[in-house]
């Protein structure tokens, strides 16, 4: 990939981490700081469990970023399977745009039924109630493999890599990005009353990943057909 890609999947994760990623990952964030720590530990010991929680959310991206390239590398066989590759890419990152708008539900139910699993609330439980580091980052894993919009981009961009490599790097270019606002959110809980705010960069995001699926289309279909790149 060119470097403009890689400021492009930093930038959107960055705008979309003040938006999508506290609205999604707000309610596990405000849940194990409300229970799992005590305000007594130190900002240390606080920094700590927070950064051990985002390791396991960054550890599971990183997973499936390597899953979705080796995916993706499967159907890269031929020019013509490459280009059907983009397109795909492209089709869901518009989807996950329209999401991101309110302007489609598809991604909001399977999220909404998914945090409804039986295993999952099982195990949130089981880790909502120990306080040890290890299920801190248990939680961020958890957390990580949560489906979601803004993930299903980038998983689409891993894929349209067609590379374990490069699709674990841009799952972990797009992990890291997110860290520093879910880090000051764990340490301030009212930097979720931004409202505004969260909602004008939400919109930033989506408008980019809408422009970007747009893009991964019009250079699939130029496989098939003659379109100047």
């Amino acid at each position: 990939m060119s470097s403009i890609d890689w400021w492009v999947i930093i930038s959107i994760a960055f705008a979309g981490s003040f938006g999508h990623c506290i609205g999604m990952c707000g309610g596990f964030i405000v849940a194990y700081s409300s229970t799992k720590i005590d305000p007594s530990m130190s900002r240390m010991d606080q920094l700590l469990r927070h950064g051990a929680y985002n390791i396991g959310r960054v550890s599971s991206y990183v997973l499936l970023g390597m899953a979705f390239g080796g995916l993706g590398s499967l159907f890269t066989v031929t020019m013509e399977t490459h280009g059907a590759l983009f397109i795909f890419a492209g089709v869901l990152m518009i989807i996950t745009a329209l999401s991101m708008l309110g302007l489609s539900k598809l991604l909001h139910a399977l999220e909404h039924s998914f945090s409804n699993f039986k295993l999952f609330k099982l195990l949130f439980s089981r880790l909502i109630k120990s306080k040890s580091i290890r299920s801190f980052m248990a939680l961020g894993m958890m957390n990580g493999f949560f489906p979601c919009g803004f993930v299903f981009f980038f998983a689409a961009k891993a894929a349209s890599s067609a590379s374990i490599l490069d699709g674990g790097l841009i799952m972990a270019a797009f992990g890291l990005a997110t860290v520093p606002t879910l880090l000051a959110l764990g340490q301030s809980v009212n930097f979720m009353r931004e409202i505004a705010f969260r909602q004008s960069m939400n919109r930033i995001a989506a408008i980019a990943i809408l422009i970007y699926g747009i893009y991964s289309i019009y250079y699939g279909l130029a496989y098939f057909i003659d379109l100047p790149l």
